[in-house]
């Protein structure tokens, strides 16, 4: 259940970006933002909308607001390779009030504190109004492995929870339409990877 439900436009609002991204490894980073920075989560199988699926993230550095415009191919040695615009939209943190019943705060002060209060609780539930994620989630600390905090993404059930939904079937640009492989200059027959 929603209560305080509101669309919202990006002026003032709080950002949000998935970035796909072929480096060691292929994942996906989540980027919030709070206070300012960018706080990140690499989630290795890609979010989801499959409310009955947790997916792992593990927490890396802060990014610049800047950064969730990058879609290209990061030059060098650490983190090379292609970058997609997974997805991108605004979110709004969310309080329960009772059992189950979450309400987004959205005056933007209040928003903010919001976040940065529960990112150090290590329980920040939100909604998100993106491209292709839509919906209420949550990113909840938990005891790590190996002595690495991790955390898990969580769809919470709601109208957008779809079963069996995984970011592959999904495998454009929010901004360019492009696939991983084009956005590399490896663009295949067909326009797919």
């Amino acid at each position: 259940m929603r209560v305080g439900w509101q669309m919202k436009s990006r002026k003032g609002k709080l950002a949000f970006v998935v970035q796909k991204h072929k480096a060691t490894s292929l994942h996906y980073d989540l980027r919030l933002e709070i206070g300012g920075v960018m706080p990140s989560w690499s989630v290795p199988k890609g979010p989801t909308l499959d409310s009955g699926v947790r997916r792992l993230a593990m927490p890396t550095s802060d990014h610049l607001m800047e950064y969730r415009r990058f879609e290209g191919v990061i030059k060098g040695e650490y983190g090379a390779g292609p970058v997609m615009i997974w997805d991108e939209g605004t979110y709004n943190p969310e309080v329960e009030v009772s059992k189950g019943v979450r309400r987004e705060v959205v005056p933007e002060k209040e928003a903010e504190e919001v976040a940065k209060k529960s990112l150090r609780e290590g329980n920040l539930k939100f909604r998100l109004y993106g491209k292709k994620l839509k919906g209420s989630f949550a990113l909840v600390r938990t005891a790590g492995f190996g002595g690495k905090e991790s955390w898990l993404l969580i769809k919470h059930r709601d109208e957008y929870s779809r079963l069996g939904y995984d970011a592959k079937d999904y495998d454009f640009s929010a901004v360019s339409k492009k696939t991983l492989a084009q956005i590399a200059g490896q663009e295949e027959l067909g326009g797919s990877s």
